[in-house]
């Protein structure tokens, strides 16, 4: 299998530069950005596999381009955040981060997640499930293409709404509480609340349309994926 490709968005040049280090030390090619106008002059190529993207950036913030990238792109992106308020959290995922790092942080935990990210995103691509689709109420799932389909039209979602959706799809009928879902997803012990999972599964709803009402809140719980519209 060819390298995988991360590009590192942070405007600090000595960590991004141990990044850099840490990521290609595991075999890993990495692409630089200093800030937010290089960012996305870098995504124009459409070779990143995953973005490391830091919120605070001269030019155009973290937020602005996560926002533009996921316009056109729903490659995985991990913001790093010096911030500890947790509405700022939210409002990365809102715009369709799929995980985040505080600062300070461990170069090991940043590889762990990128790692589970890109593996995920991987296993779901190489499965085979009925054919590699998967559809329950004219909502398809193409597992290779990594693709959703809404009786016909094309739905775009992030890694993380693509996850989520295919475990509710995967556990039709069956409630997925959002332990499960975060050891999934995520794989590691989770540092936020439940907000971040509810908004995702907002997101993802206003995607569906009509279709949001197949997904319903077990309070306390987590979520189910219905059997009946």
């Amino acid at each position: 299998m060819d390298a995988r490709t991360i590009l590192v968005v942070e405007d600090e040049s000595i960590l991004r530069e141990i990044i850099k280090d840490y990521f290609q030390n595991e075999g890993y090619e990495v692409l630089e950005a200093a800030d937010g106008e290089q960012a996305l002059q870098r995504m124009g190529s459409g070779n990143a596999d995953l973005i490391i993207l830091d919120i605070m950036l001269p030019k155009l913030d973290g937020w602005s381009v996560c926002r533009r990238i996921r316009k056109s792109s729903d490659v995985p992106i991990i913001m790093l955040t010096a911030r500890v308020d947790e509405d700022d959290t939210l409002l990365g995922f809102e715009l369709g981060a799929d995980d985040y790092v505080t600062k300070p942080y461990s170069p090991a935990v940043l590889l762990a997640r990128a790692k589970r990210l890109l593996d995920s995103r991987s296993r779901r691509s190489n499965s085979s499930e009925s054919g590699d689709t998967l559809t329950r109420h004219g909502i398809r799932i193409h597992f290779p293409s990594r693709t959703v389909e809404n009786d016909g039209a094309a739905v775009s979602l992030t890694h993380t709404e693509f996850e989520i959706l295919s475990c509710l799809m995967r556990n039709q009928g069956i409630v997925v509480t959002r332990e499960q879902m975060i050891n999934e997803i995520w794989g590691y012990e989770y540092a936020g609340d439940d907000r971040t999972i509810n908004t995702h599964i907002r997101n993802l709803r206003i995607k569906l349309g009509d279709k949001a009402k197949l997904i319903t809140t077990i309070v306390r719980t987590g979520y189910r994926f219905e059997n009946h519209l």
